[in-house]
């Protein structure tokens, strides 16, 4: 979906994040235990060079892009894309960028993300006449063109996002942002329960990752510590604001980023919650168009 202003949806994100700050301490000692090492260090100038050059074009099947934590990024679902903001990873929409935008992005020595709605159905897609009507469920709060989508049918979602998937891979993206990937706390018409969202996030890693695509986490942060291990990074709004950034350093733990984008705090104020913490923070527009602030 592209971003809208605070609607419900948002508001129950929101006060999603604030409940899982009670569990932030935990997953930290956890993940430390897991990890067997201590936090990484944000990567240096030679090594954010190294991990995000240019990339002729997607990795193999069984090698995908590895990002690091702490590489900077720009997020952009707007077009034309603005090629010449200096950030080692451009997240941009699949469908509105073609291969040349990803070529270009690759000569500037960027690693480049393609935003997919995995988890609901968008009228205005290319492929939106494929969708069957069964899975289609509720209107999402706030997008009311949007529905989302029964994530247990994975007999018919398969099909529909590895085509979707195949595109990027065409196009030459390193990896991919799925979005809409918490159905199940939300009032989608269908009986969704943890179980089907750990599986259907599953699903579209191990899609992503046969195609060479590495592939972000993005909403469903309540499962976060089961699926650290499935997923490359995470993508983040608003966890400044919501002081809730605690609970995603189980991904920078492991040396893997956390790109977040912030709305209404400046700056000045949310720098000094994610540095840090490894946090790869950036103050955007409600409309994630080309602008942005960086710490």
């Amino acid at each position: 979906m592209i971003p809208a202003p605070v609607t419900t949806k948002r508001k129950k994100y929101m006060k999603r994040m604030r409940a899982l700050m009670i569990t932030a301490a935990l997953l930290g000692a956890m993940l430390t235990a897991c990890a067997g090492g201590p936090v990484p260090r944000h990567a240096s100038a030679a090594s954010r060079s190294a991990d995000s050059g240019s990339a002729a074009s997607a990795a193999s099947a069984d090698s995908w892009w590895r990002p690091r934590a702490g590489l900077t990024w720009q997020w952009q679902l707007t077009a034309p894309v603005d090629t010449s903001v200096r950030a080692d990873v451009y997240d941009i929409d699949a469908d509105d960028n073609a291969a040349s935008v990803v070529a270009a992005l690759h000569r500037a020595g960027r690693r480049v993300v393609c935003y997919v709605n995995a988890g609901s159905w968008e009228p205005y897609r290319p492929d939106a006449g494929k969708y069957p009507k069964e899975l289609l469920g509720k209107p999402l709060d706030g997008w009311p063109d949007e529905r989302w989508l029964d994530i247990r049918r994975l007999d018919l979602l398969t099909p529909l996002l590895s085509r979707r998937l195949d595109e990027c891979r065409a196009k030459g993206f390193d990896g991919v942002e799925p979005d809409n990937m918490d159905g199940y706390e939300n009032d989608t018409g269908f009986p969704l329960v943890a179980a089907d969202q750990l599986a259907f996030d599953r699903a579209v890693a191990r899609l992503a990752h046969e195609r060479g695509l590495a592939v972000g986490l993005k909403n469903d942060f309540d499962q976060v510590a089961a699926l650290r291990p499935d997923f490359d990074y995470g993508v983040d709004e608003q966890c400044a604001e919501l002081r809730a950034c605690a609970v995603l350093t189980v991904f920078v733990k492991a040396g893997k980023p956390v790109f977040d984008a912030e709305y209404s705090v400046p700056t000045s104020a949310f720098c000094a919650q994610t540095r840090p913490l490894g946090i790869s923070a950036i103050r955007k527009h409600l409309e994630l168009d080309a602008w942005r602030q960086t710490c």
